[in-house]
């Protein structure tokens, strides 16, 4: 039942943006015009649109709604495991004592990645 819903979800969906589309806007929609004497009149076209949009948008919301409803009330405690990684091995840093390191002139040698010799 909850795949048929999400289906029927995806479908709203769907109609609602093709919907807004459908809609004129300030520069014109993407439906050019055509002629007053169709099957609807522009104003009947327009609130056709507009009433369209607003039943499709409700029925979205309450859609949603339902859905995160269903999916909270499966209760299924199970974590999806599918996609974790085992974790990268940590090495160990090298033991550091607390002297500054000496180098082979007895000069205190800087440590590795500095470039400016330590001053005595």
């Amino acid at each position: 039942m909850f795949t048929f819903l999400l289906v029927v979800h995806a479908i709203i969906a769907a109609l609602l943006v093709t919907v807004i589309l459908m809609q004129r806007s300030e520069g014109g929609g993407l439906t050019t015009g055509g002629s007053p004497s169709g099957l609807m009149s522009a104003r009947g076209a327009a609130d056709f649109l507009t009433r369209s949009t607003s039943i499709l948008a409700a029925l979205f919301i309450g859609m949603a709604i339902l859905l995160a409803f269903l999916a909270a009330s499966k209760g299924n405690d199970r974590v999806d495991t599918s996609l974790a990684r085992d974790p990268a091995p940590v090495s160990a840093p090298a033991p550091t004592s607390g002297a500054p390191a000496v180098d082979a002139t007895g000069n205190a040698a800087a440590p590795a990645g500095d470039s400016v010799p330590l001053q005595q």
